[in-house]
C-alpha cells in the first residue's frame, strides 16, 4: 500500500512560520487527534482560544493547517493538511539550518512535554494503557546506510496507524505518541 509521506519542509519562511512553541504543539495535536476547533486546541495546549485561532491562521498561510467541515457547531474546526512533517537533511544554507535547528529543538520540547504529562497523569490511566506504554532507548552499531534503512522500516510499520490515515480505528483506540530520534553518538 502506497501511503502519503510526511511533508518535507525546507523553505526558510515556512520553517520560520512553524518554529514557534505553540504552533508546534497545535500541529502535533491536530495530527494526533484530527480536526479540532481553536477552543478545543486551547484546552490541550494550554493557551487561549483567541491565541490559538491567531496561530492557526498563521499556520494556514503556509499550508500546515486548513479549515475542516463544520460538524454542527458555529465554530469550524481546523485540521492538519499533511500526515506529518519532516525537516529533511540538515541544510548547508545557514539561514535554513538555523530554522531547522529551531524547529527540531521545539519538537524535542514538545516530545518532552508529552512524556512529562504522561508521567504526571499515568495513575489516571487504565492498567492496560499503563502496561502498554514504554520508553525505550537503544544503542545500535550501524553504518549511515543501515540507519537509514532501519528508520525506513520503522516508518513502514508505523505509517498505517497514523491518525490522518487510519480508517479502521477499533473501539477503545486512542491517540498515542511515538517519538523517534536517531543520530550518531
Amino acid at each position: 500500500m502506497d501511503l502519503p509521506q510526511p511533508r518535507r519542509v525546507t523553505d526558510v519562511d515556512a520553517l520560520k512560520a512553524l518554529a514557534h512553541p505553540l504552533r508546534v504543539s497545535l500541529v502535533q495535536h491536530l495530527l494526533a487527534v484530527g480536526p479540532r476547533t481553536a477552543s478545543e486546541c486551547a484546552a490541550e495546549v494550554g493557551s487561549t482560544a483567541s491565541n490559538c485561532s491567531w496561530h492557526l491562521r498563521q499556520l494556514a498561510k503556509y499550508g500546515f493547517v486548513e479549515r475542516a467541515e463544520a460538524t454542527g457547531g458555529r465554530e469550524r474546526p481546523w485540521r492538519a493538511t499533511d500526515v506529518g512533517l519532516d525537516v529533511g537533511a540538515f541544510d548547508d544554507d545557514p539561514a535554513v539550518r538555523t530554522q531547522q535547528d529551531a524547529l527540531v529543538a521545539l519538537q524535542l520540547n514538545e516530545d518532552n512535554r508529552l512524556a512529562q504529562r504522561f508521567l504526571d497523569r499515568q495513575h489516571e490511566l487504565p492498567e492496560e494503557w499503563r502496561q502498554a506504554a514504554a520508553m525505550h532507548g537503544y544503542s545500535v552499531n550501524v553504518t549511515a546506510e543501515e540507519l537509514t534503512g532501519l528508520l525506513g522500516m520503522i516508518d513502514d510499520i508505523l505509517r498505517p496507524y497514523l491518525t490522518p490515515l487510519r480508517a479502521d480505528v477499533p473501539e477503545g483506540a486512542r491517540p498515542a505518541h511515538i517519538g523517534l530520534r536517531a543520530f550518531p553518538r
